[in-house]
């Protein structure tokens, strides 16, 4: 799901694609606040998982606006604060899942439907915004395949949530939390292993 915004920091920005880079990078960092707080609120760590490709996306859009014009060893390691952050948030993640499944939570499942249906209105709004840059820039093009793999994980979590409301239970959230969540160390992962490569001086 983030895995297709790791190379989007190179080529030039200017006027207009900046402009609508610069509103999604605030949609989505607002919408990871909003999404992981009420997340954590609700119980729900379907909700907190999928808040992780906000931050991913709006993260690598800030580094697209700070260091386009930078060494690859500042991009390097702007990616690899990017990487240790998303690591550190799933790892809390996964401590919810432990705890919600050890406890047998059942999370608030109206929450998490109007708020995962919220995360999908920001990731259609952006996906509008950038759909015509989808075959140019590679920033933007980055961009745009991102706000289209992530509506899927926001599909997922309203699928989870309307599973919670009729079985009553959590395991559906567990489930959907833990398969994002899974999504989201693969790309971790990935990030901080090619920028050690780069800031080590690998090819």
């Amino acid at each position: 799901m983030s895995d297709c915004c790791n190379d989007s920091c190179g080529g030039e920005l200017t006027g207009e694609k900046r402009k609508i880079l610069l509103i999604v990078l605030v949609l989505n960092g607002l919408m990871f606040v909003i999404e992981f707080s009420l997340g954590w609120l609700a119980a729900s760590t379907g909700l907190m998982a999928d808040s992780l490709d906000m931050l991913a996306d709006a993260v690598v859009y800030l580094i697209s606006f700070l260091v386009v014009q930078g060494s690859m060893k500042q991009k390097a390691s702007a990616a690899l604060l990017n990487g240790c952050l998303q690591f550190l948030l799933v790892l809390l993640v996964v401590y919810s899942v432990i705890s919600h499944f050890l406890a047998g939570t059942v999370p608030d499942s109206l929450s998490m439907g109007w708020v995962a249906a919220l995360a999908l209105l920001v990731n259609v709004i952006c996906f509008i915004l950038l759909s015509r840059y989808r075959n140019g820039d590679i920033n933007l093009r980055a961009t745009w395949l991102c706000s289209r793999n992530d509506m899927i994980a926001n599909i997922g979590v309203i699928i989870a949530a309307i599973m919670v409301s009729v079985l009553q239970h959590g395991w559906p959230d567990l489930v959907i939390g833990c398969v994002i969540a899974l999504f989201v160390l693969r790309s971790a992962l990935g990030i901080i292993k090619d920028s050690l490569k780069v800031l080590h001086g690998q090819d």
